[in-house]
């Protein structure tokens, strides 16, 4: 039994095309993308996840992975992954972005630790959110959305199938937007306890002047900022929810634009 240069091509294809997007997703995805996970745990992770998906996704044109548009083809792919993972990044990223709003409010700005997914530097307050959202993630199935929002992407943006188009960008940059609007969504009944709570001490001090505010200030805001954690944290799972609906809506939205 003896294969043609085509039929070789397209057989490595199939595997090696839904291998680079999906590495190229998981590189930057929430959880596999962290740092402490060995890039050869992505790789492998990624050839069998390629593996598993191939029989199920459209057979890819017979292209030299070589050639000039096996390279396009390549590009084309890790943009798609990279596109996709800053996506549901995004989900992520806006939680980080609340811890570090409250964080602030509640004078905990400089108590920091090293975010193990970043490598960086993050409030005490964002790494609580981070570690919660991460649990939530996995309860919620989130790593089997993941699969199938991969494997409905070679649906709906199949290999090959289309260049680059500046309405993906367009969408992939407004959802990117989403993480400061949602980060203030998640931390505002925080933002406005505690904002009521400096006002109160505001007038407090021009009412008695001799009173050490900051002695006072500092427990009371901290054990403010404590009891509206208790309060948000049940509100997690609502938002996370709406957040990964809202992600896989704009994925799908690229089936209009496609890249």
């Amino acid at each position: 039994m003896t294969f043609t240069y085509t039929e070789f091509m397209q057989g490595l294809g199939l595997y090696f095309w839904p291998f680079v997007r999906i590495g190229a997703m998981l590189s930057i995805l929430p959880l596999f993308g962290m740092r402490g996970v060995p890039a050869r745990v992505r790789i492998l992770l990624s050839l069998l996840v390629a593996i598993v998906i191939a029989p199920m996704i459209p057979l890819p044109p017979p292209v030299d992975p070589l050639s000039w548009t096996g390279l396009s083809y390549m590009l084309q792919q890790i943009i798609i992954g990279l596109a996709m993972g800053v996506i549901f990044l995004v989900v992520f990223q806006a939680f980080v972005i609340a811890g570090q709003i409250i964080a602030m409010g509640m004078g905990l700005a400089f108590s920091v630790m090293v975010d193990p997914a970043t490598g960086v530097q993050t409030p005490v307050v964002s790494q609580y959110f981070t570690i919660l959202v991460t649990l939530l993630f996995l309860a919620l199935d989130g790593h089997m959305m993941v699969i199938y929002v991969l494997v409905g992407s070679f649906e709906l943006l199949p290999i090959g199938a289309n260049l680059l188009t500046v309405e993906s960008f367009r969408l992939v940059y407004e959802f990117g937007r989403f993480i400061f609007s949602g980060g203030v969504l998640v931390a505002l009944p925080a933002i406005t306890a505690l904002l009521l709570i400096n006002i109160s001490f505001g007038v407090i001090t021009r009412a008695a002047p001799a009173l050490n505010i900051f002695a006072v200030g500092f427990p009371v805001t901290l054990l403010a900022g404590l009891v509206m954690l208790m309060f948000i944290t049940p509100m997690v799972l609502p938002h996370l929810q709406e957040m990964l609906h809202r992600a896989i809506d704009t994925i799908e939205q690229l089936r209009l634009n496609p890249v």
